[in-house]
């Protein structure tokens, strides 16, 4: 037999499971069985020793429901799907085809059971021939060929169903991530214009930290506040050397984090005082206006 699930993929799906509704570990494998139409049902020993892995991961929790562990997906579990739903896109194909290969299984064995049985009827047939008296067992071999038939048949159009529903749930998962991406794309521009907003308004302690970050006061920079000539276009330490994902709003969420860290730790170093807070708020103000204005930009 085929494996239904490919390595890791089972890790994958339990995710997915428990993100739409808290469930115990009898209830996750009956709607395993469910989803592939009774064709495969993990055994116990599948699935809870992945629950509790997962629980150790930090990736589910549970509470404990008339003695039972009800399993909930964790903040870090919801990432960790969101990071990988292209993967998810990808397994609901896999299952798909897993699906179709076990019908295929089942057909072939059910063909094969009914090339036996009509071997052993030929065989009957041909022994009744000798024997007088024989035509009710006849008659009880043409009806499990009759039984025979009609289950290959039933097996047939429950593969051919499962066949179809798979591919409707794998255009659905595709359609699902493609507005998982456009979320996200939202979002940052989102985030951008936020940014912008505070920036331009924040008389704060924001400010005092951009401030002492960017050099405190007017030291290397021009009358409007402008980074020296020499390190234009040069990314400062914290940005270069961050490798890209091939995600970029992510990338982008990881420079703002990087960002804030280095104000931080500059208004550690360095203190704050009301002309650095005055200074950065301009600084900060114009580097807004500038994101917004690349993030808002056509491709």
């Amino acid at each position: 037999m085929p494996p239904v699930f490919a390595h890791g993929r089972l890790r994958l799906y339990l995710l997915k499971l428990l993100d739409e509704a808290p469930r115990h570990g009898y209830e996750v494998i009956r709607l395993l069985e469910e989803r592939f139409q009774g064709l495969y049902a993990p055994s116990a020993g599948t699935v809870y020793p992945r629950l509790s892995k997962l629980e150790a991961e930090g990736l589910v929790t549970y509470a404990t429901e008339g003695g039972r562990k009800v399993y909930s997906i964790t903040e870090a579990g919801r990432a960790e799907l969101a990071d990988r739903s292209g993967e998810l896109a990808d397994l609901e194909l896999e299952i798909r085809d897993s699906v179709t290969e076990l019908a295929a299984e089942i057909r072939s064995d059910v063909r094969g059971a009914a090339g036996d049985l009509r071997r052993e009827m030929r065989a009957a047939a041909s022994a009744s021939a000798t024997r007088v008296g024989e035509d009710d067992s006849w008659k009880a071999a043409k009806e499990e060929l009759r039984k025979a038939r009609q289950e290959w048949k039933e097996q047939a159009r429950r593969a051919k169903d499962e066949s179809r529903r798979a591919r409707e749930e794998a255009q659905t998962a595709r359609r699902q991530a493609k507005e998982a991406q456009d979320r996200a794309r939202e979002e940052v521009q989102r985030i951008a214009g936020q940014l912008q907003e505070q920036f331009a308004k924040s008389g704060g302690v924001l400010g005092g930290l951009a401030g002492a970050w960017l050099g405190g006061g007017t030291q290397g920079a021009g009358a409007a506040g402008r980074p020296d000539a020499a390190d234009a276009g040069r990314a400062p330490g914290w940005a270069a050397d961050l490798t890209p994902t091939g995600d970029p709003a992510r990338d982008l969420d990881r420079l703002l984090d990087r960002f804030r860290d280095e104000v931080r730790d500059a208004a550690r170093d360095h203190g704050v005082t009301a002309a650095r807070v005055a200074e950065a708020r301009d600084h900060l103000a114009a580097a807004a206006a500038r994101l917004a204005t690349t993030l808002g930009a056509k491709p």
